[in-house]
Protein backbone atom coordinates (compact mmCIF):
# COMPACT_ATOMS: atom_id res chain seq x y z
CA UNK A 1 0.00 0.00 0.00
CA UNK A 2 1.56 3.39 -0.70
CA UNK A 3 1.94 5.92 2.10
CA UNK A 4 0.15 8.60 2.38
CA UNK A 5 3.51 10.86 1.80
CA UNK A 6 4.77 9.41 -1.36
CA UNK A 7 4.75 11.14 -4.42
CA UNK A 8 6.52 11.17 -7.29
CA UNK A 9 9.65 13.55 -6.89
CA UNK A 10 9.89 16.58 -9.49
CA UNK A 11 13.87 16.30 -9.28
CA UNK A 12 14.73 14.61 -12.29
CA UNK A 13 16.67 11.16 -11.56
CA UNK A 14 20.19 11.52 -11.87
CA UNK A 15 22.13 9.53 -14.39
CA UNK A 16 24.73 7.21 -12.94
CA UNK A 17 27.64 9.17 -13.79
CA UNK A 18 27.95 12.67 -15.18
CA UNK A 19 31.49 14.55 -16.31
CA UNK A 20 32.58 17.15 -13.48
CA UNK A 21 32.32 19.60 -16.49
CA UNK A 22 28.50 18.96 -16.78
CA UNK A 23 27.97 19.07 -13.40
CA UNK A 24 29.71 22.32 -13.08
CA UNK A 25 26.94 23.46 -15.44
CA UNK A 26 24.51 22.61 -14.04
CA UNK A 27 25.01 24.69 -11.29
CA UNK A 28 23.89 27.32 -13.86
CA UNK A 29 20.31 25.72 -14.44
CA UNK A 30 17.52 27.75 -14.11
CA UNK A 31 15.40 26.92 -11.30
CA UNK A 32 11.33 28.41 -11.63
CA UNK A 33 9.10 29.56 -8.60
CA UNK A 34 5.80 30.16 -10.56
CA UNK A 35 6.92 30.51 -13.96
CA UNK A 36 9.26 32.88 -13.00
CA UNK A 37 12.80 31.15 -13.50
CA UNK A 38 16.19 32.21 -11.41
CA UNK A 39 19.55 30.86 -11.42
CA UNK A 40 21.33 32.04 -8.21
CA UNK A 41 19.95 29.57 -5.35
CA UNK A 42 20.85 31.79 -2.33
CA UNK A 43 18.23 34.35 -1.52
CA UNK A 44 18.79 37.02 0.87
CA UNK A 45 16.89 39.75 3.33
CA UNK A 46 17.51 43.08 3.77
CA UNK A 47 16.80 43.80 7.48
CA UNK A 48 19.34 44.09 10.35
CA UNK A 49 22.15 45.82 8.64
CA UNK A 50 23.92 48.81 10.47
CA UNK A 51 24.23 50.82 7.17
CA UNK A 52 22.30 51.05 3.44
CA UNK A 53 25.62 50.82 2.11
CA UNK A 54 26.44 47.70 3.77
CA UNK A 55 23.27 46.13 2.29
CA UNK A 56 24.37 47.14 -0.86
CA UNK A 57 27.53 45.66 -0.87
CA UNK A 58 26.00 42.63 0.29
CA UNK A 59 23.58 42.09 -1.90
CA UNK A 60 26.01 41.94 -4.50
CA UNK A 61 28.26 39.96 -3.09
CA UNK A 62 25.77 37.63 -2.59
CA UNK A 63 25.04 37.18 -6.30
CA UNK A 64 21.18 36.58 -5.38
CA UNK A 65 18.42 37.40 -7.64
CA UNK A 66 15.61 37.69 -5.03
CA UNK A 67 15.75 39.86 -1.89
CA UNK A 68 12.82 39.78 0.92
CA UNK A 69 11.32 43.16 1.80
CA UNK A 70 9.48 43.72 5.11
CA UNK A 71 6.26 45.23 3.53
CA UNK A 72 5.30 46.82 7.13
CA UNK A 73 8.99 48.25 8.00
CA UNK A 74 9.34 49.54 4.47
CA UNK A 75 6.23 51.32 4.81
CA UNK A 76 6.42 52.53 8.43
CA UNK A 77 9.82 53.42 7.62
CA UNK A 78 10.97 51.43 10.82
CA UNK A 79 14.68 51.97 11.87
CA UNK A 80 16.92 50.67 9.62
CA UNK A 81 14.18 50.70 7.01
CA UNK A 82 14.39 54.15 5.73
CA UNK A 83 14.79 54.39 2.00
CA UNK A 84 15.80 50.70 1.40
CA UNK A 85 12.74 50.16 -1.34
CA UNK A 86 14.62 53.01 -2.99
CA UNK A 87 18.10 51.64 -2.42
CA UNK A 88 18.19 48.55 -4.45
CA UNK A 89 18.03 48.12 -7.81
CA UNK A 90 14.31 46.30 -8.84
CA UNK A 91 15.40 46.19 -12.21
CA UNK A 92 17.93 43.61 -11.62
CA UNK A 93 16.97 42.25 -8.46
CA UNK A 94 13.26 39.96 -8.24
CA UNK A 95 11.62 41.87 -5.00
CA UNK A 96 10.33 39.37 -2.46
CA UNK A 97 7.55 41.48 -0.31
CA UNK A 98 7.15 39.45 3.21
CA UNK A 99 4.30 39.64 6.10
CA UNK A 100 6.85 39.99 9.04
CA UNK A 101 5.29 41.07 12.07
CA UNK A 102 1.48 39.46 11.36
CA UNK A 103 0.33 37.54 14.11
CA UNK A 104 -2.96 36.04 12.47
CA UNK A 105 -3.90 34.96 8.87
CA UNK A 106 -6.35 38.32 8.84
CA UNK A 107 -3.37 40.75 9.31
CA UNK A 108 -1.32 38.87 6.92
CA UNK A 109 -3.10 38.65 3.84
CA UNK A 110 -3.90 42.70 4.43
CA UNK A 111 -0.11 42.86 4.33
CA UNK A 112 0.26 40.94 1.31
CA UNK A 113 -2.16 42.95 -0.50
CA UNK A 114 -0.06 45.57 0.67
CA UNK A 115 3.41 44.07 -0.93
CA UNK A 116 1.89 43.56 -4.19
CA UNK A 117 1.06 46.85 -4.42
CA UNK A 118 4.49 47.93 -3.63
CA UNK A 119 6.17 46.32 -5.74
CA UNK A 120 3.85 47.59 -8.90
CA UNK A 121 4.66 50.70 -7.40
CA UNK A 122 8.83 50.34 -7.94
CA UNK A 123 8.12 48.96 -10.87
CA UNK A 124 7.26 45.47 -11.20
CA UNK A 125 3.88 45.05 -12.71
CA UNK A 126 3.91 41.22 -12.96
CA UNK A 127 5.15 40.56 -9.17
CA UNK A 128 3.05 38.55 -7.38
CA UNK A 129 5.11 37.00 -5.44
CA UNK A 130 4.40 36.92 -1.47
CA UNK A 131 6.69 35.46 1.40
CA UNK A 132 3.93 34.65 3.68
CA UNK A 133 4.71 34.56 7.46
CA UNK A 134 1.95 34.42 10.25
CA UNK A 135 3.99 33.91 13.36
CA UNK A 136 2.20 34.77 16.97
CA UNK A 137 4.78 33.32 19.37
CA UNK A 138 6.71 36.60 20.25
CA UNK A 139 9.39 34.47 22.24
CA UNK A 140 10.93 31.77 20.03
CA UNK A 141 9.01 33.13 16.52
CA UNK A 142 7.95 29.96 15.40
CA UNK A 143 4.91 29.98 12.25
CA UNK A 144 1.80 29.52 13.48
CA UNK A 145 0.69 26.24 10.76
CA UNK A 146 -3.08 26.81 11.18
CA UNK A 147 -2.80 30.54 10.43
CA UNK A 148 -0.24 29.93 7.43
CA UNK A 149 -2.79 27.60 5.57
CA UNK A 150 -5.73 29.76 6.13
CA UNK A 151 -4.31 32.67 4.76
CA UNK A 152 -2.40 30.84 2.25
CA UNK A 153 -5.34 29.17 0.52
CA UNK A 154 -7.03 32.83 0.35
CA UNK A 155 -3.62 34.66 -0.99
CA UNK A 156 -3.54 31.91 -3.58
CA UNK A 157 -7.35 32.21 -5.02
CA UNK A 158 -6.70 35.96 -5.08
CA UNK A 159 -3.29 34.50 -7.82
CA UNK A 160 -0.59 35.49 -5.29
CA UNK A 161 2.72 33.41 -5.91
CA UNK A 162 2.97 32.21 -2.08
CA UNK A 163 6.03 31.26 -0.31
CA UNK A 164 5.33 30.01 3.24
CA UNK A 165 7.44 29.97 6.08
CA UNK A 166 6.66 26.90 8.25
CA UNK A 167 7.98 25.00 10.91
CA UNK A 168 9.69 21.36 9.00
CA UNK A 169 6.36 19.93 8.88
CA UNK A 170 6.22 17.60 6.22
CA UNK A 171 2.53 17.11 6.24
CA UNK A 172 1.80 20.87 6.47
CA UNK A 173 4.03 21.30 3.50
CA UNK A 174 2.02 18.63 1.73
CA UNK A 175 -1.52 20.54 2.11
CA UNK A 176 -0.10 23.87 1.56
CA UNK A 177 1.57 22.75 -1.60
CA UNK A 178 -1.66 21.20 -2.73
CA UNK A 179 -3.64 24.35 -2.07
CA UNK A 180 -1.23 25.82 -4.85
CA UNK A 181 1.48 27.33 -2.96
CA UNK A 182 4.46 28.27 -5.37
CA UNK A 183 7.50 26.91 -2.85
CA UNK A 184 7.65 25.49 0.75
CA UNK A 185 9.66 27.43 3.36
CA UNK A 186 10.88 25.15 6.13
CA UNK A 187 12.78 26.81 9.04
CA UNK A 188 16.26 24.84 9.43
CA UNK A 189 15.80 26.23 13.48
CA UNK A 190 14.34 29.12 14.69
CA UNK A 191 14.75 32.88 12.89
CA UNK A 192 17.79 34.91 13.83
CA UNK A 193 19.44 31.93 16.07
CA UNK A 194 22.55 30.86 14.17
CA UNK A 195 22.11 27.34 15.28
CA UNK A 196 21.79 25.98 12.11
CA UNK A 197 20.37 22.80 10.44
CA UNK A 198 17.97 21.13 13.27
CA UNK A 199 15.80 19.61 11.14
CA UNK A 200 17.40 18.11 8.73
CA UNK A 201 15.41 14.66 9.06
CA UNK A 202 12.40 16.01 8.05
CA UNK A 203 13.69 18.92 4.94
CA UNK A 204 14.83 15.52 3.69
CA UNK A 205 11.09 14.38 3.73
CA UNK A 206 9.41 16.98 2.20
CA UNK A 207 12.29 17.57 -0.37
CA UNK A 208 11.74 13.87 -1.30
CA UNK A 209 7.93 14.42 -1.20
CA UNK A 210 7.61 18.32 -2.90
CA UNK A 211 6.76 18.92 -6.74
CA UNK A 212 7.58 22.57 -5.89
CA UNK A 213 10.70 23.75 -4.93
CA UNK A 214 11.79 23.69 -1.19
CA UNK A 215 13.64 26.47 0.52
CA UNK A 216 15.14 26.19 3.72
CA UNK A 217 14.59 29.07 5.65
CA UNK A 218 15.69 30.43 9.14
CA UNK A 219 18.24 29.33 11.64
CA UNK A 220 21.57 29.07 9.15
CA UNK A 221 24.61 30.48 10.73
CA UNK A 222 27.16 29.84 9.22
CA UNK A 223 28.26 28.89 5.22
CA UNK A 224 29.01 25.42 6.10
CA UNK A 225 25.17 25.06 7.16
CA UNK A 226 23.78 26.96 4.04
CA UNK A 227 26.17 24.02 2.25
CA UNK A 228 24.44 21.86 4.48
CA UNK A 229 21.04 22.42 3.38
CA UNK A 230 21.89 21.98 -0.30
CA UNK A 231 23.43 18.72 -0.07
CA UNK A 232 20.00 17.53 1.47
CA UNK A 233 18.31 18.45 -1.94
CA UNK A 234 16.64 21.86 -1.42
CA UNK A 235 16.38 24.13 -4.43
CA UNK A 236 16.85 27.88 -2.21
CA UNK A 237 18.25 28.70 1.12
CA UNK A 238 17.29 32.34 2.34
CA UNK A 239 20.15 33.54 4.38
CA UNK A 240 19.16 37.08 6.19
CA UNK A 241 20.98 37.66 9.83
CA UNK A 242 24.21 35.48 9.39
CA UNK A 243 25.23 38.22 6.83
CA UNK A 244 24.09 41.41 7.82
CA UNK A 245 25.06 40.60 11.16
CA UNK A 246 28.10 39.41 10.45
CA UNK A 247 31.44 41.75 10.86
CA UNK A 248 31.91 41.95 7.81
CA UNK A 249 28.87 41.00 5.83
CA UNK A 250 29.92 41.46 2.06
CA UNK A 251 33.15 38.92 2.97
CA UNK A 252 30.17 37.01 4.55
CA UNK A 253 27.73 36.95 1.69
CA UNK A 254 30.29 35.90 -0.84
CA UNK A 255 31.10 32.88 1.38
CA UNK A 256 27.18 32.34 1.92
CA UNK A 257 26.95 32.62 -2.09
CA UNK A 258 29.65 30.24 -2.98
CA UNK A 259 28.51 27.67 0.20
CA UNK A 260 25.74 27.45 -1.77
CA UNK A 261 27.22 26.60 -4.75
CA UNK A 262 29.44 23.89 -3.03
CA UNK A 263 26.41 22.36 -1.47
CA UNK A 264 24.55 22.40 -4.56
CA UNK A 265 27.34 20.78 -6.58
CA UNK A 266 28.15 17.87 -3.57
CA UNK A 267 24.05 17.23 -4.10
CA UNK A 268 24.38 16.51 -7.91
CA UNK A 269 27.48 14.81 -7.36
CA UNK A 270 26.49 12.29 -4.92
CA UNK A 271 27.57 11.21 -1.68
CA UNK A 272 29.21 8.43 -0.65
CA UNK A 273 26.97 6.19 1.85
CA UNK A 274 26.74 6.68 5.63
CA UNK A 275 28.68 3.36 6.85
CA UNK A 276 28.88 1.93 10.71
CA UNK A 277 32.41 0.87 10.27
CA UNK A 278 35.72 1.83 8.58
CA UNK A 279 36.39 1.48 4.74
CA UNK A 280 40.41 1.67 3.74
CA UNK A 281 40.63 4.13 1.01
CA UNK A 282 43.58 2.10 -0.19
CA UNK A 283 43.11 -1.49 -1.46
CA UNK A 284 44.05 -4.68 1.31
CA UNK A 285 45.27 -6.67 -1.83
CA UNK A 286 48.31 -6.41 -4.40
CA UNK A 287 50.46 -4.76 -1.16
CA UNK A 288 54.24 -5.63 -1.04
CA UNK A 289 55.04 -8.30 0.65
CA UNK A 290 52.11 -10.56 -0.52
Amino acid sequence: MTSALTYPSPRSPRPERETAETLLHRLDDPVAIAGKTFRSRLMTGSGKYRTVEEMQRSIAASRCEIVTVAVRRVQNNAPGHEGLAEAIDWQKIWMLPNTAGCQTAEEAIRVARLGREMAKILGQEDNNFVKLEVIADPKYLLPDPIGTLKAAEQLVKEGFAVLPYINADPILAKHLEEVGCATVMPLGSPIGSGQGIETAANIRIIVENAKIPVVVDAGIGVPSEAAQAMELGADFVLINSAIALAKNPPAMACAMANAVEAGRLAYLSGRIPVQGGASASSPLTGRVGQ
